[in-house]
């Protein structure tokens, strides 16, 4: 199976190049590529918690869903195994519609035969991210004051696990 690329060439938000074809069908991507994230919310959603935690982004930047699945399964753990399934209450915000491309360019001896260059460039989807404006929450965290430290930790373990830097916000909910 061939490695994922880095993800520096994709960090960027850019608006996506639209293929604008006189052949409809070459107009469109074909298909979008299987989600990564399973679950977007675990814990209790229905419980009302004292306090919600937000992780936002300080820059404008794309994730991708591996990252952000890879990121909740870490948080996930932490508060899973110190507080238990009921007392907490985690959402990830964004969704990753943007599908990402990649126009495969072959190397090595003969490659030149079967490489078509920049003829045919609009490139297979590989992947889907999510885009992210500065600001904007990426998980939420809802919990009592008693477990506020361990949310707070997971939430750092999580932004370790994303480009970008992040912060953390609490509030008090009423």
């Amino acid at each position: 199976m061939a490695r994922i690329r880095k993800f520096v060439s994709y960090r960027r938000i850019e608006r996506p190049y639209t293929r604008v074809s006189k052949y409809k069908e070459k107009s469109f991507i074909r298909m979008n590529p299987n989600l990564k994230v399973i679950a977007f919310e675990t814990g209790t959603p229905k419980k009302k918690f004292q306090y919600t935690l937000n992780l936002i982004s300080k820059v404008d930047l794309q994730i991708r869903d591996n990252a952000l699945e890879s990121a909740k399964q870490t948080s996930n753990r932490v508060l899973e195994k110190g507080i238990g399934l009921g007392a907490y209450h985690l959402k990830i915000k964004p969704y990753p519609h943007h599908v990402l491309r990649e126009n495969p360019i072959a190397a090595g001896a003969g490659a030149d035969r079967f490489s078509t260059g920049m003829q045919k460039s609009f490139g297979k989807p590989i992947g889907v991210a999510a885009q992210i404006r500065r600001g904007d929450t990426i998980f939420q965290i809802s919990v009592d004051k008693a477990n506020l430290g361990l949310a707070k930790t997971a939430l750092t373990r999580a932004s370790k696990k994303l480009p970008g830097s992040c912060t953390i916000q609490t509030t008090e909910n009423k």
